[in-house]
């Protein structure tokens, strides 16, 4: 069965502490176009990433996100112990240097805390980070939930887009079929009105065998008999294709194109006013097609 192009997915787990997120969507492209978004810690993993989601989505253009939530115990920069004597060590050098006597000032501990928290890289996060084989799998299966969650919301845009084909198609079988009934009166319409025209124009007298021979003529010129074959097996064709599976978006739009076709030249050949607002129904049903096969990947 057929899958959208539009999509969304998401995925978290939980690790040490740590809540591992992923996120990602698409809309219709050409081809896949993907931007992603990676949280340093795991982006010496984003080829794999990439050939992951390259390798399930195949067309779209594509927006995924990897992020890491920490809770406040895990987020929480440590404190420079050392450098806060120091700093401490150093104001009161100078307190006595300038001559001022901290202990009458109200300097309280709180009020030292308050001016030693301020300074220089005292909360400064020194440790890099490494990126651990246990982590990455837990990161791995989250991006695969996040891709996996997106295309089973494909799958059921497919299912409605599928649905929606298979009644448009419907749709321009039974005006295609419509049609016969005017086709096979509008042969002898020609003919009589060629003839009443001669008859105005020249009475009676007239070449009955060179009428009939451009009669013949003409109404090859006008016949649709093929265009409705054509028609008939696009049609077949279309369903066919749409039930072989995935990846069929271009092919599809390449078959509209020629059931287009099909119909035009039909409208082109229509000298009735019947037949051409049946054909201009059947051009409605197709341009609602090729609209839908624009989502199909």
């Amino acid at each position: 069965m057929i899958q959208s192009m539009t999509g969304y997915g998401k995925s978290v787990a939980e690790f040490q502490g740590k809540k591992i997120h992923a996120e990602i969507k698409s809309l219709n492209s050409k081809a896949l176009d993907m931007a992603t978004r990676i949280a340093p810690l795991y982006r010496e993993k984003e080829m794999e990433i990439r050939q992951l989601i390259q390798k399930e989505l195949e067309r779209g253009k594509v927006e995924f996100s990897l992020w890491v939530e920490k809770n406040d115990a895990t987020n929480a920069a440590p404190i420079n112990g050392a450098l806060v004597t120091e700093y401490f060590r150093q104001m009161q050098a100078l307190s006595e240097q300038l001559g001022l006597d901290a202990s009458n000032q109200r300097n309280t501990a709180s009020d030292w805390m308050r001016v030693l928290v301020r300074m220089p890289d005292v909360t400064l996060r020194t440790e890099v980070e490494e990126l651990t084989d246990e982590e990455w799998t837990v990161a791995q299966r989250v991006v695969e939930e996040a891709v996996e969650n997106l295309v089973n919301f494909r799958k059921q845009e497919g299912k409605a887009l599928a649905k929606k084909f298979q009644e448009k198609i419907d749709n321009i079988t039974a005006l295609l079929a419509s049609i016969e009934p005017y086709e096979q009166g509008r042969v002898e319409k020609i003919r009589q009105r060629i003839v009443d025209t001669l008859e105005q124009q020249i009475g009676s007298d007239y070449d009955k065998n060179r009428l009939e021979q451009e009669l013949i003529y003409y109404i090859e010129k006008l016949d649709i008999s093929e265009e409705k074959q054509r028609l008939s097996n696009h049609l077949r064709y279309f369903i066919e294709t749409m039930n072989e599976g995935r990846g069929q978006g271009k092919k599809l739009g390449f078959i509209a194109q020629e059931m287009g076709r099909e119909i035009n030249t039909t409208g082109s050949k229509s000298n009735q006013a019947e037949m051409q607002n049946i054909v201009v129904r059947m051009k409605d049903e197709l341009e609602q097609i090729k609209e839908q096969v624009l989502n199909v990947m």
